[in-house]
């Protein structure tokens, strides 16, 4: 807790009349949005601070961990209802300690996390929780190339594996049953969650390293090829302990120092690197927060959510919203330590339309909050991965599944398997294209989170070779609204789709012999085999 120690000298720097401004400006509205709902004690675990994240369980309920105390003294994994009511599922001690992370659902409907210590070298571990509690240690660090003190939990990749970094510059790939592959390193120490880009590539941060030992942000292939895409430099900001939201194809996140303020900045980054702060944080001033440590929420509203560590009248931190602009920063709450104080852990926003977070201060016992943001976000679902080929099983959450009759992948429909009230599962019927996922419920339609990416597969192609000029029946599925074929990295002189599952090109002048591949807005897919040209 040596943030909070630091409050104090923080305190000095502040300005009684920005306080009074900031509370005519703001003190109403929050009160209305921010809802205190639960608050930790040492029986059911404290302190929940970064980079702690809340996965929403397929019975709609939260599951998340907290870092400390419990029975065992070491943390606790808890089910919360989105109404704040607690059901502590397992106390870590003698099987680790520190589960700061939080939990990752996997398509096995187990969650999945870490420790920062326990094991036989007491570096860390990964774990496997079902949702009823039953915790089983899947990898204990060694302290090798390995690495150790994974904070951050692992994420879900395509594949259904889990993905993961740790403080000591690792990256690693975990299967479900157990089995560890180290992939690499990064460039430097991270404390913060990758997330899965919709290339299928994985995105992070790391808090320290790169060109100006300011932190990175990093792209990294599922097999380990790691690519620095910007180092911060201070003056743009600088020590990221939160990671990046993907949004309109490029990326968002904060830093906790640097920027024209010195307090930190929300910033815009494109795949390619482009750099943008579009907020400065000012270390003195209450009219702001500063010292963001979490990441970026993006909502279905087309807004970021976040909070500061600091700011706000009583200086306990703030909540905030923000566009991709940077026009538009609004507090949504200033934290007062009664209801809450000193925000780091991550948001997430649930199918009910609630955004949830956890404070890792204040509350009636002072050992942090669970809470909620009323911000009118409306009912939604939430498929499970982001991205399938046809075919593919999809896992939806949501609510008022019962009766559900038709899901629509980009309005191709498809019978679904409903499970539960908050489950179903589906798969990716033929012709179904990039775009929302929609199920009809009795209640009414439920439009997803997210655009689901329809990915690409090429299965065959014939003929096999020809000359400039001929014409190439390709075969395979999710072709619908293909933008793009090469013959050998050159572009077809022309194509048409038929039924997403069938596309004739013509093979271009200057065309190589090589992989042939077809771009369509759920990815690129590429031949097995090679197509020769001929004179």
């Amino acid at each position: 807790m040596i943030r909070i120690l630091e409050t104090n000298l923080k305190n000095a720097m502040q300005s009684a009349a920005r306080i009074v401004f900031l509370l005519l400006l703001c003190g109403t509205a929050s009160a209305q949005i921010y809802s205190d709902l639960y608050n930790f004690n040492l029986t059911s675990g404290d302190y929940p601070f970064f980079p702690q994240v809340m996965a929403q369980g397929r019975d709609g309920n939260l599951y998340g961990t907290t870092p400390q105390d419990g029975s065992g003294g070491g943390g606790t994994a808890f089910l919360m209802t989105p109404v704040g009511n607690i059901t502590v599922l397992h106390n870590f001690g003698s099987d680790g300690f520190r589960p700061d992370g939080g939990l990752t659902l996997g398509l096995d409907g187990n969650f999945y996390g870490s420790t920062v210590l326990g094991g036989a070298n007491n570096i860390g571990e990964i774990f496997q929780m079902t949702p009823g509690g039953i915790v089983s240690i899947l990898y204990s660090f060694t302290g090798g190339s390995d690495g150790g003190y994974p904070y951050a939990s692992p994420v879900l990749g395509n594949d259904g594996n889990l993905y993961g970094v740790t403080q000591q510059a690792t990256a690693y790939k975990i299967t479900p049953a157990g089995t560890f592959t180290v992939l690499g390193t990064i460039p430097g120490r991270s404390y913060a969650p990758l997330i899965l880009g919709t290339d299928g590539n994985f995105y992070g941060t790391s808090q320290y390293g790169g060109t100006f030992n300011q932190g990175t942000v990093f792209r990294m292939t599922p097999t380990g090829k790691v690519t620095v895409i910007y180092n911060f430099d201070g003056t743009h900001g600088g020590v990221p302990w939160g990671g990046v939201v993907q949004a309109g194809g490029n990326f968002y996140g904060t830093t906790t120092g640097g920027g024209s303020g010195g307090g930190g900045v929300v910033y815009r980054l494109t795949p390619l690197g482009t750099f943008t702060v579009i907020h400065n944080f000012p270390v003195a001033s209450l009219n702001d927060g500063n010292d963001p440590i979490a990441g970026l929420l993006f909502a279905t509203d087309g807004l970021f959510y976040g909070s500061a560590f600091y700011g706000g009248s009583d200086n306990y931190g703030v909540s905030f919203e923000i566009d991709a602009t940077g026009q538009h920063y609004t507090f949504l709450d200033q934290f007062d330590k009664v209801t809450g104080s000193y925000p780091e852990s991550n948001l997430m926003q649930h199918t009910n339309g609630s955004i949830y977070g956890m404070a890792g201060g204040g509350g009636s016992v002072g050992h942090g909050v669970f809470f909620s943001l009323d911000v009118n976000l409306g009912t939604k679902v939430k498929t499970v991965l982001s991205s399938g080929p046809v075919g593919s099983l999809v896992e939806i959450l949501g609510s008022g599944f019962t009766g559900a009759t038709l899901v629509k992948f980009n309005g191709v429909g498809v019978a679904p398997h409903v499970d539960s009230d908050t489950y179903l599962v589906v798969r990716v019927p033929d012709g179904a294209s990039t775009g929302p996922v929609t199920v009809q419920t009795p209640g009414g339609t439920i439009s997803s989170m997210t655009n689901f990416l329809v990915i690409p597969r090429i299965t065959s192609f014939s003929p096999t070779s020809g000359a400039v000029g001929t014409s190439v029946i390709i075969s395979g599925t999710g072709f619908t609204g293909a933008t793009r074929v090469t013959f050998g990295g050159v572009s077809a002189t022309s194509f048409s789709v038929f039924r997403g599952d069938q596309v004739t090109a013509t093979v271009p002048t200057g065309a190589q012999t090589g992989k042939i591949q077809i771009t369509t807005p759920g990815g690129t897919a590429t031949s097995s085999g090679v197509f020769t040209v001929t004179q």
